[in-house]
């Protein structure tokens, strides 16, 4: 569970909706701290189409969310992968998520493998 604004946020909800959107084939959700400390809603996406991923779409996805949560669970980022970390039995590697956002180890996004830049 995310504490975010006070109020507890389930990932598995978040990752939920955003893999009801057609264009998402799997999804992974994780508490990142912005600008001021607080932990916010990140979401890591990986597409059916990698060559679909464009800031438009991450627009897109936080508005389906929305549409389909209460609008303070949406991820606040949105970053598009080629692929999840995960175990040798398929399950998402959260714990490196996480640690990909941890004070001093920011990296910029970039964008998936084959994607346009």
């Amino acid at each position: 569970m995310l504490k975010v604004g006070g109020m507890y946020v389930s990932p598995f909800e978040v990752e939920g909706a955003l893999c009801a959107h057609p264009d998402v084939l799997e999804a992974a959700v994780v508490g990142c701290p912005d600008a001021e400390g607080l932990i916010k809603p990140k979401a890591y996406v990986v597409l059916k189409s990698p060559e679909l991923a464009c800031a438009p779409l991450a627009t897109a996805l936080q508005e389906h969310c929305k549409s389909r949560l209460a609008p303070y669970k949406y991820p606040r980022a949105i970053e598009f992968r080629a692929d999840l970390p995960k175990t040798a039995t398929g399950k998402i590697q959260r714990f490196k998520l996480r640690a990909e956002n941890a004070p001093g180890t920011r990296r910029e996004a970039a964008p998936p493998e084959g994607a346009p830049s």
